[in-house]
């Protein structure tokens, strides 16, 4: 895996959920030989051995069961050492979810069928967002308490938490819950935001936020970006620059030269769309790296 990685002309990875433990000797036997930089994880790393899919969501911060909350943050507290053991920056995590279903599902199929921004759909936006509202609460409480427990935890291993942006309005946190995620840990040096450029351009495309103002208005928290582009209207981990459905040129420069940025992109994609536009990009964006 680091080979392919290597021959596509990147030097350093992500070391991401879904990996399979038997997996994780190799790829710390080619970072200590010096082959591989390892930038940073994403939250469950290396995957959890019961779980047999790449299933980053498996437990929730927010769950009711309290079994999975302690699991998500055992698995968590793990996931913060291997990145020390790493030497890596950061981890990302995902908070977990509010149980109002399928409701970026519907939202989604409207747009598709041509009813973006009717009246009809306008109404079940709204009518959506103030039930989430009614009921997160008790969610937001356990996904900033578990975080408090998480950014000691990385704080000792001095590993900072990227909490990332999510593509589903189901997701915890949404956009005024990041902001009071943030504006709490303000002060504390190892929590931050963590922008998914694709998660975010989703919840765009549905007219949930602005993309600019959003990326504008959350700079100072910004650690870090994952990259990847989207096919209008719902489909992303695409190869950056491959599909035209985020505005790269406009939005990247919203990020500051020294944070990482990091293609995160589909299994699926194949490797010759790589080697298409990774030279495209390194030729508009040679400066980051």
């Amino acid at each position: 895996m680091v080979d392919e990685i290597l021959s596509l002309g990147f030097d350093t990875i992500e070391i991401s959920h879904g990996l399979k433990v038997s997996l994780l000797p190799g790829i710390l036997k080619a970072w200590q030989a010096g082959r591989v930089k390892v930038a940073g994880l994403h939250n469950y790393c290396p995957s959890p051995v019961e779980v047999l899919i790449d299933a980053p969501d498996a437990y929730e911060f927010t769950s009711h069961r309290q079994f999975e909350r302690e699991r998500a943050m055992s698995l968590t507290l793990k996931t913060i050492e291997f990145a020390a053991q790493f030497q890596a920056k950061y981890v990302v995590v995902h908070m977990g979810s509010v149980p109002i279903t399928r409701r970026s599902r519907e939202l989604t199929d409207m747009v598709r069928a041509g009813k973006l921004n009717s009246r009809e759909f306008v109404k079940k936006k709204l009518k959506w967002i103030e039930a989430r509202e009614k009921t997160a609460p008790l969610y937001f409480n356990r996904a900033k308490e578990a975080l408090e427990k998480m950014a000691e935890h990385a704080k000792k291993f001095g590993v900072v938490l990227g909490v990332e942006s999510r593509s589903r309005y189901e997701d915890m946190p949404d956009e005024r819950e990041m902001v009071r995620l943030m504006e709490h840990f303000r002060e504390h040096p190892n929590v931050g935001y963590w922008h998914d450029f694709g998660h975010v351009q989703l919840k765009h495309n549905l007219s949930l936020l602005d993309h600019f103002e959003w990326l504008t208005g959350m700079q100072e928290y910004l650690v870090g970006c994952h990259l990847h582009d989207v096919v209008w209207p719902h489909q992303d981990h695409r190869v950056p620059l491959s599909a035209g459905g985020v505005e790269y040129e406009r939005l990247l420069p919203l990020v500051a030269q020294e944070k990482p940025v990091v293609w995160e992109i589909s299994p699926r994609r194949r490797k010759e769309t790589i080697l298409e536009f990774a030279p495209k990009w390194r030729a508009l964006y040679e400066h980051r790296g």
